[in-house]
């Protein structure tokens, strides 16, 4: 291999080899010591030699060479950035190994490993918010390694606990809890539109008997009305001729197929039958799939007297909540003439207030009472309607109640309120600890003599308690009551976002 191809391998190698040494360092607590051979280790104060770089980010000096920090965060997660400087020109991002450890109140240490991005350093890990935190900053250049410290702070306070009471300030620990939401909401018991039928004949044809009649509970597959269909007939009578054709066919296959094995016959007379045969078989399931698509089997017309009797039959077992139909009457085949409900199951439309949509949601248990009579059930949401009513200015969410007992009746008024469920969830804090800060939603974390802005995702709340997703752990301690007071404290001091 030749040394231009060999050279950015070699490179490479180092550069690992360097990081190690760095993490190596970083990693070592207070006080004890590092050897590198042929390096030499200078630790500069942050004081002494910081100042701000080309691209805004903080510059650490030592002697020709200088290192910028900058944290990015536009249109991503916030992300160290480092730049590297000799003399004042900038530098390929792999000329030199860089490695942070950053220490923050409450939390554990990371530590930050760099690889080449473009023109600079790009940090494996994301800043987390706020960014106030120690520094320690190791970098290799040459064969030399140089230490930097730094300190920065934001939205944090000093308070003494002396002054925690006169301050009106109590310290709570966020912990598990038990999140009790609720909502009474006013709503209609419905039909399931799911398990709605409306029966049509399917055939032309003039009444002759009326079995369903309105308010009647059917089973699937009971007859609700007889017609005659001369179409009906016509179409059974198609069947019966291609079956008998089919037969003839048949035989004539069979005997030409014989005589042309004996040799007595062409072939062509065998063929001729073949396809004739085939051609019966066609014509015969077209008449049975003519008569199956209106719910006739093919052979039951020939089982009575009357070829033209057409029986309509419940489609779904229910109550007939709609009848259109009397003896004599002459249908079309695409008449409405019942209409099938299962009240199984039944539905409540429950009107919410565009200040509610942000707490009802799909799959949360509902309680539903009768407002007329003592009836009580647990439904589920299972829909919530996109659209805001023009007039009534509400949207409108469906809960399905299980109707086997048959105590639910469309048409009836009902309160719908949302089920007192305990929901327990591993971290929790007290809504009124809750302040706006750089336009996060924070809580004040207590830290030895200090309290520190805490950026939190926040779950379900039933206005005392607040789930936290993410920003806090268990057992942590922060501001209750009065914490307004310390967002007050950080106005004083004039906390800023310094980046």
């Amino acid at each position: 291999m030749d040394k231009a191809r060999l050279m950015p391998i070699l490179i490479v190698i180092a550069v690992g080899v360097i990081l190690g040494g760095l993490i190596l360092i970083l990693d070592k607590p207070a006080g004890v010591g590092v050897k590198m051979t042929d390096t030499h280790a200078h630790e500069k104060s942050a004081e002494d030699q910081i100042s701000t770089g080309p691209r805004g980010g903080k510059l650490f000096i030592d002697h020709d060479f200088s290192i910028e920090l900058t944290i990015f965060e536009k249109g991503v997660p916030p992300q160290f950035r480092v730049y590297l400087y000799e003399k004042g020109k900038l530098l390929p991002p792999t000329s030199a190994a860089v490695a942070i450890t950053l220490t923050r109140l409450g939390a554990p240490a990371q530590l930050f490993r760099f690889t080449p991005e473009a023109d600079y350093l790009l940090g494996d890990q994301i800043v987390e918010e706020p960014h106030s935190f120690d520094l320690a900053i190791a970098a290799e250049h040459d064969g030399k390694l140089m230490r930097w410290s730094h300190s920065q702070i934001e939205g944090r306070v000093e308070i003494p606990d002396e002054m925690l009471k006169s301050m009106g300030i109590e310290l709570l620990t966020a912990e598990p809890a038990i999140i009790k939401p609720k909502l009474r909401l006013p709503g209609e018991v419905i039909f399931n539109e799911h398990n709605i039928v409306r029966v049509v004949p399917r055939v032309p044809g003039v009444v002759t008997t009326v079995h369903g009649h309105h308010g009647q509970q059917v089973k699937k597959g009971d007859v609700l009305a007889i017609i005659e269909s001369p179409m009906l007939a016509d179409l059974r009578s198609q069947y019966s001729v291609a079956k008998k054709r089919l037969t003839l066919t048949k035989k004539t296959y069979e005997r030409e197929k014989q005589l042309w094995e004996e040799k007595i016959s062409a072939q062509q007379e065998f063929l001729l039958a073949e396809e004739l045969w085939n051609e019966a078989q066609i014509a015969l399931e077209l008449a049975a799939t003519k008569l199956r698509a209106l719910g006739v089997q093919p052979e039951s017309g020939f089982m009575r007297a009357n070829i033209t009797q057409y029986e309509i039959r419940a489609p779904i077992s229910g109550i007939i909540i709609a009848k259109a139909v009397a003896r004599g009457e002459v249908l079309k085949e695409d008449s409405e003439i019942y209409t099938v409900a299962d009240v199984s199951t039944v539905w409540t439309a429950v009107t919410v207030y565009p200040k509610d949509l942000n707490v009802i949601r799909v799959g949360q248990k509902v309680a539903v009472k009768a407002t007329a009579y003592d009836v009580e059930s647990e439904g589920m949401v299972t829909y919530i309607s996109t659209l805001i009513g023009g007039q009534t200015r509400t949207a409108t969410a469906r809960v399905e109640l299980d109707n086997a007992e048959g105590k639910w009746r469309p048409g009836m008024f009902v309160n719908a309120e949302l089920v007192a469920e305990e929901i327990a969830v591993p971290v929790a804090v007290s809504v009124h600890a809750i302040q706006t800060f750089h336009d996060w939603s924070v809580v004040f974390g207590r830290y030895d003599q200090y309290f520190e802005v805490r950026p939190l995702k926040l779950g379900r709340s039933d206005g005392e308690m607040v789930e936290v997703l993410e920003g806090f752990v268990h057992g942590e301690q922060y501001a209750g009551g009065n914490s307004f007071a310390l967002k007050a404290e950080l106005g004083k001091a004039s906390a800023t976002h310094d980046h």
